[in-house]
């Protein structure tokens, strides 16, 4: 699929790419965005540090609440392509990843890319796709490619999943197997905006109708460097038994958490201290992402479970287990 070339955003001029100019660059671009998905602060910052931390998010939300808003808004700050694909039960996984063609010219098989071959792809109502579909998304999530046809294709770097997906209950979904949740970094809500963030949305103060003065705040190298920057961020001892004790709590209780999830719990926690100006994770971010990185994992019964139930077990289990070395 080609991009339309008037949705491309604009091009950084000049690069940033010091050390020194990469955080208050990210910070600047992160504020414009809070300025545009109004009444969102908190979950627009934790929608970026999953960027940063080379994760992907999944938005479990009504229709017309800036979804599409925000993954638009994170494709111009980030200076890459987005494609938004739209989730229906005879989507195939064709669809998706692209085809190979004949090519009558050249009498050989030619490779389109799908949509899939972008920065930012939006998966709207991904569980209205077919399970065989879905799969076809795992080893691109993980590994940043896609193989067809006993050929390997690199996905754009850096490459960010945004996808939504609608209540259990309702009609012509597909539960999301483990294997597929468990990719994404965190599951966030967005909710209703309060009534002086819709206003300014109504007014065409903020919003989509504002989605065209955002601007890359970094060169695609730049983020690069970030995301870099980010996985250098320390993990003391001290921090890690207390991860590893939460971790323990959790499973022995009955519930999912794979070594997938505790990476993706501290990148996020890296992401946040990183933005935060710091080189070390403390507890307190621990604390603060644990929530939006577990409550979409765990068995087909505990999904049932409405997110805020979910959460607040997770709630229950922070303050019951200690910081300190005793467990």
């Amino acid at each position: 699929m080609i991009q339309d070339p008037s949705q491309a955003p604009p091009v950084l001029a000049p690069p940033v790419r010091s050390a020194e100019g990469i955080r208050p660059a990210a910070r600047a671009g992160l504020a414009a965005l809070q300025a545009v998905v109004v009444g969102k602060d908190a979950q627009v910052r934790r929608a970026f540090a999953a960027l940063l931390a080379g994760g992907h998010v999944l938005l479990e939300d009504l229709p017309g609440v800036g979804k599409t808003t925000l993954a638009k808004g994170l494709s111009r700050i980030l200076g890459g392509t987005f494609q938004r694909v739209q989730g229906t039960n005879d989507l195939l996984p064709s669809d998706l990843l692209g085809v190979h063609l004949w090519d009558a010219k050249d009498q050989a098989f030619r490779f389109q890319p799908g949509p899939v071959f972008c920065h930012v792809l939006l998966l709207d109502e991904l569980n209205r796709i077919g399970p065989k579909t879905q799969s076809a998304m795992l080893e691109a999530m993980v590994e940043g490619q896609v193989t067809l046809d006993r050929s390997t294709h690199r996905l754009p770097d850096p490459f960010f999943v945004i996808a939504t997906q609608n209540p259990l209950d309702h009609a012509g979904t597909f539960p999301l197997p483990e294997s597929q949740l468990d990719r994404f970094s965190c599951a966030l809500h967005l909710g209703y905006p309060d009534r002086e963030a819709e206003r300014r949305i109504l007014k065409g103060e903020a919003g989509s109708d504002r989605l065209e003065a955002l601007r890359p705040a970094l060169d695609l190298e730049g983020w690069k460097q970030v995301r870099a920057a980010v996985r250098t961020v320390r993990v003391s001892d001290a921090v890690m038994d207390y991860a590893e004790r939460m971790v323990d709590r959790i499973r022995t209780g009955g519930g999912f958490c794979s070594t997938r999830a505790v990476k993706h719990w501290l990148g996020l926690a890296q992401a946040e201290a990183w933005l935060e100006g710091r080189d070390f994770i403390t507890p307190d971010d621990l604390q603060s992402t644990l929530a939006d990185t577990m409550a979409h994992r765990g068995s087909l019964d505990d999904r049932r479970l409405s997110r805020s139930d979910r959460r607040e077990q997770l709630d229950r289990l922070l303050k019951e287990l200690p910081v300190g070395w005793a467990g």
